[in-house]
């Protein structure tokens, strides 16, 4: 049976945390320093509230709900900076890592996409590490391409250097 995908609610606050903290624990481990992940567990209570104010305040988000466990979620939205008027991002993508390879990935991409063009948005970029391989691969294989920007972001104290990358989310 399929994963439903569906938008999340100030109630999945807590399923998308745990699944937030343990996709990064796992997916980032030999990119960011360990103490830095092994310490995101303790945060498990700020990021619940973290979401549960994003989702009260109107995110935008959609989760993999499978037979009511988060499995994973997509954050999208207009792009940040709103520099283009029908450009839309993906904020953030994670899924569990028991289901990685499962189909939840681009169930969440489809909806993700989906919801940017119901929104008026005819492409969309997202951010990636550069050292990420998987993801990488992931978003190429969903029709994502590198698009020459670039910047840096903090994780744990490590400044790291992400790649954007884009695509059309039309039909």
């Amino acid at each position: 049976m399929p994963v439903a995908i569906r938008a999340a609610s100030p109630a999945d606050a807590e399923g998308i945390s745990r699944v937030h903290i343990g996709a990064w624990q796992v997916a980032y481990r030999g990119l960011v320093s360990d103490d830095f992940l092994d310490g995101l567990s303790d945060r498990l209570a700020g990021r619940i509230a973290w979401w549960r104010r994003r989702l009260e305040d109107g995110a935008t988000v959609v989760v993999a709900d499978d037979d009511g466990r988060i499995t994973g979620f997509a954050s999208y939205g207009r792009a940040e900076p709103p520099t283009e008027p029908d450009l839309g991002e993906v904020f953030a993508i994670y899924v569990d890592a028991a289901h990685w390879g499962s189909g939840h990935g681009r169930a969440l991409m489809s909806g993700a996409l989906d919801a940017l063009r119901a929104m008026g948005r005819s492409s969309a970029v997202l951010w990636v590490l550069e050292s990420n391989v998987r993801a990488r691969r992931f978003y190429e294989r969903g029709g994502w391409a590198p698009d020459g920007g670039t910047k840096t972001e903090d994780i744990g104290g490590s400044q790291l250097p992400e790649v954007r990358y884009r695509r059309s989310v039309g039909g």
